[in-house]
């Protein structure tokens, strides 16, 4: 009983570490990836099962011999780093509130409209996020409708508040998965259901995945959703003339070219003169450059980066096209013109480094208009929103203060256009 006691103990310490410090972007960072994001996100619910191994396996026997004790201080110091994982994930509220007041002045918060900022809640859902629960009472889905030509991924569905109220703002959330996985049904629901909630109107999207279909099939068929919610949203109430599109990962990179290309007729073949701007964009921990000029993951982790994407997401080799690369990285869209950029990156990310998100917002910052924020959270893996978690609430929230303030932006901009016409 000893030794298993020892073999769990270990097994704990050797994942909280993994948590802690995972490897740099490496080939080991990816398998450090999986165990390093369950014991990050779900940090207070693996705090009650090392407390129960600490105590269950001394009752049963286990404390003989010196890999019982051995143990004991393994556990030990499984727990204390556990605590301090969910101590940086409640700290993420704070870390993104300086961003927001970085990004968009100390007084923000004062130019939100009053029926807005009524309805922030600071407070976390501690039960929901305990139990992992997903689904809120008060929202409702409607799946699958059709939006493109493409019958298998051109399905779109739809968060809103069951009451159907109209003209409420709206969200455009992209999935991720690298490319070539990934659905609707997987990531975005606990930002969705919050927005929903509190009278957003929310689509949720499919789009072609590689490698049977090639860039830029994936940012056509988001231009399609895009020119479909124009059409048809004010049906399931959304007030179309503002949308902020958001996503994490792929669905970051993707994310990031919507509200760079907004418009661009190459992307909108047959649609060519639909509407497909954006209000403003909130991506997740995402992919900006494809040419690998800055080196983040060093030369082996860039070489397998570039053969992934040659074999699986681009219709061609770098070294024969790098321009079409280059059209395929947000890195070098930028313009003066583009719309509010709020970027979200967790410093811990083993997937996709977090210089990726440094270089890309260095440059928003040099060449935008606009407002950017950048928010990097501590301790945060890759994919930190999937579901419920501490960390993910204390963004979620921050989001419902940016996107807030950029609907205030909106509706003031929209009274003074009517002014100046009366």
């Amino acid at each position: 009983m000893e030794w298993v006691f020892f073999g769990v103990a270990a097994f704990s310490a050797v994942t909280t570490f993994n948590a802690i410090r995972p490897f740099p972007w490496s080939v080991l960072s990816i398998g450090s990836f999986f165990p390093g994001w369950l014991a990050t996100e779900l940090a207070p619910q693996r705090l009650g099962i090392e407390v129960a191994i600490l105590v269950v396996f001394p009752v049963l026997g286990a404390l003989e011999g010196w890999q019982g004790y051995a143990a004991v201080a393994l556990m030990a110091f499984s727990i204390i780093g556990t605590l301090y994982l969910i101590a940086i994930a409640r700290a993420a509220g704070e870390v993104a509130e300086r961003a927001l007041k970085e990004g968009l002045g100390d007084d923000y918060l004062d130019h939100i409209d009053p029926d807005l900022s009524a309805r922030h809640d600071p407070t976390i859902p501690w039960a929901r996020l305990l139990l992992a629960r997903a689904g809120v009472p008060e929202v409702e889905r409607i799946k699958n409708l059709s939006y493109g030509p493409y019958k298998r991924r051109n399905r779109i569905d739809v968060y809103r508040h069951r009451d159907h109220p109209t003209k409420c703002p709206t969200l455009l959330q992209i999935h991720g998965g690298g490319w070539v996985i990934g659905s609707k049904d997987q990531q975005g629901k606990p930002l969705m259901e919050h927005l929903s909630a509190r009278g957003w109107v929310c689509f949720a999207p499919n789009y072609r995945l590689g490698p049977r279909s090639r860039f830029p099939d994936m940012l056509v068929d988001l231009k399609q959703a895009l020119a479909w919610i124009r059409e048809h949203g004010e049906e399931y109430g959304a007030d179309t003339d503002f949308i902020v599109v958001t996503g994490g990962s792929a669905g970051g990179h993707l994310t990031a070219l919507v509200a760079l290309t907004q418009n661009d007729p190459e992307y909108q073949p047959g649609f060519e003169d639909a509407d497909t701007s954006v209000f403003a964009a909130v991506p997740y921990y995402g992919v900006y450059d494809f040419t690998g000029r800055n080196n983040v993951r060093g030369k082996i982790g860039e070489r397998g980066m570039r053969r992934f994407l040659e074999r699986s997401v681009m219709p061609t080799k770098l070294a024969a096209d790098p321009e079409g690369w280059a059209k395929a990285s947000p890195l070098d869209r930028i313009t003066p013109d583009d719309p509010p950029f709020f970027v979200i990156h967790g410093h811990n990310d083993t997937l996709v480094p977090v210089a990726e998100a440094h270089y890309f917002v260095e440059k928003l910052r040099a060449v935008s208009r606009e407002p950017v924020v950048y928010a990097e959270l501590p301790g945060a893996q890759h994919a930190f929103d999937v579901f419920p978690s501490v960390r993910t609430a204390h963004i979620i929230r921050a989001i419902e203060r940016y996107v807030d303030y950029m609907y205030t932006r909106y509706r003031h901009r929209e009274r003074t256009d009517r002014e100046v016409v009366a």
